[in-house]
């Protein structure tokens, strides 16, 4: 009788009830979609983009022409225009001519800035999306944490009432029934810790999706829990090498440092102003018709203070585009640094989560029945049996866990690479 009392605590320990599915759940596309629409950081880049991408042709185009209108030679003891033959009223128009180069220079560097400006948004968009796809997986293993803490919570529930009725009918101890107590408090505390990260994760996922950092999220329950092999990791140093939008923007500096060093060494060479005034007169005193003037100007810039001015500046820029050179050596030398860590704890994580969803779970499952059918004969002891369920269920959350990390790091490398094929 007793027996069949403990089987079926056990059967209704096991049977939980269907939870009704939220209206709204959060998959992680449409989290990714969300972030790539709301994200305000994101937007701000590619309003940078779009404002660096004018540059160009301004700074490709002549300076603005100036009109200017003169009264020349007008007597001061008179006032009369008609009493002097050099007074005119005159009217031109002038334009400053820079060297020949210099302004495509000028256009191109401008060019190099907004490209490296566009790599720049795609450098920042893939960051959001590997942000937004760690803590999703982050909150995914979390939720998935507590499920698994009341799950268990539940079973310690029914082991002291298993462990009640025994020692009422004298065929048990009174230290059991404390035993699966404290274990439950355990839980509790473990169930209170757990809430509490799971909030600060679901701040960092509202404040990437631009929401309010405690409105609640809620996952889908079930996820793909495949993990495919991923490319070799030279595959992945060639394909970062060709596609990381940050190693391209690098290089978009790159050029830019050498054009703007271009024109400062063209900046040695004079710019030059051209210009036609028309003066216009009127008859003399006698009523002598009096013919109008037309004047052409010509002038150049003569950068006589070159050593203190141009050549500093070329110097200047000599040294930039050194420092660029080296600011893409550094990141790229960074970029496969943080491959080969991706890298490895993918195959980590992967590793882990095969091991115990293939073995260590089953394993376990089937320890836990096994210490239940000995414990119902009195073979096996009330201590060994609430191990047996502990055990498992910190194999479960482990599980999760090995499942949430390696996903993270597939995240990882996405961004690191610039793309999202890195499986064979």
């Amino acid at each position: 009788m007793l027996a069949r009392k403990v089987t079926l605590l056990f059967i209704l320990c096991l049977t939980s009830l269907a939870k009704a599915e939220p209206a709204e759940t959060l998959s992680l596309a449409s989290a990714l979609k969300i972030a790539v629409q709301e994200n305000p950081n994101l937007a701000q880049m590619q309003a940078r983009y779009i404002a660096m991408s004018a540059i160009p042709a301004q700074m490709g185009s002549l300076p603005d022409p100036v009109i200017s209108f003169n009264a020349l030679n007008i007597p001061t003891d008179s006032f009369d225009l008609a009493q002097e033959n050099m007074t005119q009223m005159q009217g031109g128009i002038s334009q400053s001519i820079p060297f020949f180069g210099k302004l495509t220079l000028s256009a191109e560097t401008a060019n190099y800035q907004a490209e490296a400006a566009k790599y720049d948004v795609d450098e920042v968009r893939l960051n959001l999306l590997s942000y937004v796809k760690q803590n999703w997986w982050m909150l995914f293993y979390l939720q998935r944490s507590l499920n698994i803490i009341n799950s268990n919570q539940n079973l310690l529930r029914q082991f002291v009432a298993i462990a009640r009725t025994k020692y009422e009918v004298g065929e048990g101890l009174q230290q059991d029934v404390l035993l699966a107590q404290l274990e439950l408090s355990k839980l509790l505390d473990k169930q209170i810790k757990v809430k509490a990260t799971l909030k600060k994760y679901q701040a960092q996922l509202n404040t990437l999706l631009s929401r309010p950092a405690n409105q609640l999220i809620q996952l889908p329950e079930t996820v793909p829990e495949t993990l495919a092999a991923l490319k070799s990791e030279n595959l992945l140093y060639t394909d970062a090498e060709n596609t990381r939008a940050l190693l391209s923007s690098r290089r978009e500096n790159i050029h830019a440092a050498q054009s703007r060093l271009k024109l400062a060494e063209k900046d040695l060479l004079p710019d030059f102003n051209v210009g036609v005034f028309y003066g216009g007169r009127v008859d003399n005193l006698a009523g002598q018709e009096r013919a109008d003037l037309i004047s052409f100007k010509v002038s150049m810039t003569v950068p006589i203070f070159a050593g203190s001015k141009q050549q500093k500046a070329i110097d200047q820029y000599n040294s930039e585009l050194i420092q660029q050179r080296y600011l893409l050596k550094e990141q790229w030398n960074q970029t496969r640094a943080d491959i080969s860590s991706a890298y490895s704890d993918y195959q980590q994580h992967q590793q882990q989560a095969t091991l115990f969803k293939q073995g260590i779970i089953p394993q376990a499952k089937q320890t836990v029945a096994s210490m239940l059918a000995g414990y119902q004969v009195n073979k096996v002891d009330f201590l060994n049996l609430v191990r047996s369920q502990i055990t498992l269920y910190n194999y479960e959350i482990q599980y999760w866990q090995a499942l949430s990390l390696a996903n993270q790091a597939a995240a990882q490398l996405i961004a690191i690479i610039g793309k999202e094929e890195i499986y064979e």
